[in-house]
């Protein structure tokens, strides 16, 4: 198989919750056409819930070209596989596509979920060879080390945030556009923190602690988890337009953004809650501080992966920085904790901790890049045929 035929790519995306795979999965396809030249397909199970992530795909289609990506309906009867395979996060593949994989030769990878722990170097790239058909499927982890297969990162990311931060202009017309009511001066003068969160988040801790500082704090929240409000914040007065107030924090709900304007977000905004994975990556190359919440498993296992990010996030900080963001990502994923002081410490210490942020994505911005080491995974997959 030439390099021309390995530049065919399929995708294979379920949408389970929270738009976090599709998020991912249309990062990646756009990454595959547009900056490698490569002919992708990206199928789809449920395409009502990935228009909010496409907002240019329309659901009743089976199949149309946006921005350089086939967007197709998940195949429900034999096709012709692409040289390469690519199954996301375990979402299983169609029967009679995998027998006519075997008859094309293709390579089949598995992007699996990211993780800091230690054993991902140990799996990633491991072949998993199929007892039902005689074809072998690979193994592909993100992480954060060099003998991982790295993060989701577009080439041209870190120039855009930077180019960003020094145009004024630009940021202005960012929080325009999120329809705001309480005046331009008011947010920039106030210390800015996005919220996306899963229901377990100890938001009344946080709340708590924002009280207790002597500045205005604007909390962006995402329009379409409203519904959640009143539990939220139940004592908060009606502000100006959609927003809610209570002492010192204006709550500005804000629309569902596309993939640019949410990283214009976490850009502009001081500090970052993010959650899950696909937010999380990119709080990270924002470079500025962010607490994150992982997807809340069984038996703790989700706080095993907090440390295990932890710890290797956390090697460069100061002692007192590192045992401040731990307490912080702590108390933000125990819904029992009640010291709401690690987040008046937290805020006054966003200098620091945005200076280590960005320390830490221009380190890992040196490392090469998710879909770069795809490639090569794939180029060696075909040599290893030869």
């Amino acid at each position: 198989m030439n390099k021309t035929a390995l530049q065919t790519w399929d995708v294979f995306c379920k949408i389970v919750d929270n738009h976090g795979d599709i998020g991912v999965c249309w990062r990646l396809c756009q990454q595959l056409a547009n900056e490698h030249a490569s002919r992708v397909r990206l199928f789809i199970d449920d395409m009502p819930a990935a228009a909010h992530i496409v907002p240019q795909l329309n659901p009743k289609l089976a199949q149309q070209d946006i921005a350089g990506v086939t967007v197709c309906t998940w195949p429900n009867e034999a096709i012709m596989p692409a040289a390469t395979v690519l199954e996301t996060f375990s979402c299983g593949l169609p029967l009679a596509y995998l027998e006519n994989m075997v008859v094309q030769q293709s390579h089949w990878i598995n992007l699996d979920y990211l993780s800091a722990e230690d054993w991902v170097a140990d799996f990633h790239g491991k072949p998993s060879p199929q007892a039902q058909l005689p074809i072998t499927k690979h193994f592909f982890f993100p992480g954060f080390e060099i003998h991982t297969g790295g993060l989701l990162r577009e080439r041209d990311l870190i120039a855009k945030r930077i180019a960003y931060s020094k145009d004024a202009q630009a940021q202005s017309q960012f929080w325009q556009t999120l329809g705001c009511e309480q005046g331009m001066a008011a947010i920039e003068n106030s210390l800015k923190i996005s919220l996306f969160c899963y229901p377990q988040a100890n938001v009344p801790c946080l709340l708590a602690g924002l009280q207790s500082l002597d500045q205005a704090v604007t909390l962006f929240y995402p329009a379409s988890l409203l519904h959640s409000t009143a539990e939220l914040f139940p004592d908060f007065a009606r502000g100006a337009g959609l927003s809610l107030k209570k002492q010192n924090i204006t709550v500005q709900p804000i629309p569902f953004l596309s993939q640019a304007n949410y990283d214009r977000l976490l850009w502009s905004c001081d500090c970052n809650f993010v959650r899950g994975e696909d937010s999380w990556v990119r709080a990270i190359w924002a470079g500025q501080a962010f607490i994150w919440q992982p997807y809340i498993q069984e038996e703790g296992t989700h706080l095993k992966k907090m440390q295990a990010f932890l710890d290797r996030y956390s090697q460069q900080a100061s002692p007192e920085l590192s045992t401040l963001l731990t307490a912080a990502h702590y108390a933000w994923s125990d819904a029992q904790a009640h010291d709401s002081k690690i987040f008046t410490e937290l805020m006054q210490a966003l200098s620091l901790a945005k200076q280590h942020a960005l320390a830490e994505a221009n380190r890992l911005a040196k490392q090469p890049d998710l879909l770069s080491k795809l490639l090569s995974f794939n180029e060696k997959l075909t040599e290893n045929k030869v």
